[in-house]
Order: C-alpha cells, then sequence, then structure tokens
C-alpha cells in the first residue's frame, strides 16, 4: 500500500502560528509607512494651495483674500459652481480644488446636520446662501448647500490676516510683499473648520479638538502640515504652533514655549508625549 504524504495538525498550527507572529511583528510598521504616505501626499495638497494662493497674490497687488468662514469657504471650494448660478459668490479664482481638498487622514464627514450658514451678495449684487458643518481630527468639514457637496480638511490661519475693503474686489487680506518672517508665518493648515484661530498665550485644549486653540489636532502622529506665508510647506509639531508667528503680535518665546519656560508637565496629557519646541 502506498501511504500519502501530509501535513499533520501540529504542523499546521505551527505554521499558523509563525505566520501570526509575522503579521503581528509587521503590522505596524506596515500602518507607520501609511501614516507617512498619508502626511506625504497631505503636504502635496498644501503645495497645490500654495500655487493658488501665489496666482491669487499676483492678481491682488499682493494681498491674500481675508479669511472670514464664508470667504474661506468660497476660496477653499474654488470653481465649483456655474456661471448664472444664484448661489455664485464673489470669485476668487477658477481652480477646480476638489482633488487637493482633503487631507488623506481626514476624508470622511461627520453624522451631524450642517449648523452653520452664511448668506452675502456677490459682485454682481445676487445673493447667496452657504449651508456647512464642521469637521473634527479625522473628519473634514463640509458644504452641504449649494449642491454639489464639498469636502475640505483644511482651514485658513485667521489670526494672521489684516483686513482691508476694496470695493472694486473681493476681500483682501495680509500684504505678503510687505509681510516679515514670511516663512514662520502659517497660511493654511489641517484644520476641522474653515479657518481657526490661534493665541500664543493662551494654554493648550485640555481635550483634543475643544478649546480656542482649533488647529491643535493629531492628524499626523503628533504634527500637522501648514502652508507658509512664502508657500513653503512643512509640518509642525503641535507644541511648535506657540513659536510661530500668527499675527503681527504673536509672541514666538512665550510662556508655552521652552524659551519661555514652559515644563512637561504644564501640557495636558494627551500632549506630553509630543516633541518641546
Amino acid at each position: 500500500m502506498r501511504k500519502e504524504k501530509a501535513f499533520t495538525l501540529i504542523e499546521l498550527l505551527v505554521v499558523i502560528a509563525i505566520v501570526a507572529m509575522l503579521m503581528a511583528i509587521l503590522m505596524p510598521a506596515l500602518q507607520k509607512v501609511r501614516r507617512q504616505a498619508r502626511a506625504i501626499m497631505c503636504r502635496a495638497n498644501l503645495k497645490q494651495w500654495g500655487m493658488v494662493l501665489a496666482l491669487y497674490t499676483e492678481d491682488h497687488e499682493g494681498r491674500i483674500p481675508v479669511a472670514s468662514t464664508s470667504n474661506a469657504q468660497w476660496f477653499f471650494r474654488g470653481a465649483w459652481l456655474p456661471d448664472g448660478d444664484p448661489n455664485r459668490p464673489p470669485v476668487f479664482h477658477d481652480i477646480v480644488t476638489k482633488g487637493i481638498a482633503l487631507c488623506p487622514a481626514a476624508v470622511r464627514v461627520s453624522k451631524w446636520p450642517a449648523s452653520g450658514r452664511g448668506s452675502g451678495r456677490g459682485l454682481g449684487g445676487a445673493s447667496w446662501e452657504i449651508r456647512s458643518k464642521g469637521g473634527s481630527t479625522f473628519e473634514a468639514w463640509e458644504i452641504t448647500s449649494p449642491l454639489p457637496r464639498f469636502r475640505c480638511s483644511y482651514g485658513f490661519n485667521n489670526t494672521s490676516f489684516l483686513t482691508s475693503f476694496s470695493f472694486r474686489g473681493p476681500f483682501r487680506g495680509l500684504d505678503t510683499y510687505s509681510a516679515r518672517a514670511r516663512a514662520n508665518i502659517p497660511v493654511i493648515l489641517d484644520s476641522p473648520e474653515e479657518n481657526g484661530m490661534h493665541d500664543n498665550t493662551e494654554p493648550p485644549p485640555r481635550r483634543e479638538g475643544h478649546g480656542f486653540q482649533n488647529f491643535c489636532i493629531n492628524r499626523h502622529n503628533g504634527y500637522v502640515n501648514s502652508l507658509f506665508l512664502d508657500w513653503s510647506v512643512r509640518r509642525i509639531g503641535l507644541k511648535e504652533l506657540w513659536t510661530l508667528k500668527w499675527d503681527e503680535e504673536s509672541d514666538t518665546a512665550g510662556p508655552w514655549t521652552k524659551a519661555g519656560g514652559v515644563q512637561p508637565g504644564y501640557w495636558p496629557h494627551w500632549m506630553r508625549g509630543f516633541k518641546d519646541y
């Protein structure tokens, strides 16, 4: 009689155990690679936003648009509404921005209904209305009306924009030609809202996503990505946010910096493991 060759149950269990062990070893490394890839794609998106803003400033005497809520929403949405649409706002640019609007780490939206609402009149006198809802660390904010819906996971730094109004054109903000230390002034960042504030004298949020400092979100493993006023892009450590030049009054060596004497225990628990600056 010829004896058939086959694996025994013990051998199969040993092989399964080895495969499971290898998977357990490799999964953290694969997840880290995925997170790094998402962060790189996010910075690539911000590079494109830098090109959009650079083109805008060339056409508006070096000034960037004021980042009021409605202005920021229309700016990010870009050329998504056809000419003649009654909801068409002041047109900041004619670039389709859908492909660069979402950080790969924050593409979904919250299940909550829209709560934001804005209205006004366009340059031609037609009235418009916009409805939206906010996001979170890993959720995009969304324009729900007018259709089509639009999702975005970036926000303007609203503290660095100095307002001046021109009756011959859209709202205009900070003069990029005369601004100093442009490489340290954030313009567009990872954000749960279309714009946000940051004050270097204010303490960090006790819980992530709560409080005044709404750019302080742990979207990229202790970092957020940012476009700066010199159109460069880099990642920012969450504690580094307190060292940046958010507006003309910002103290870059304030009480929440190493130069200002902050101690590790001063930070809320969710931030204590992050790099100090």
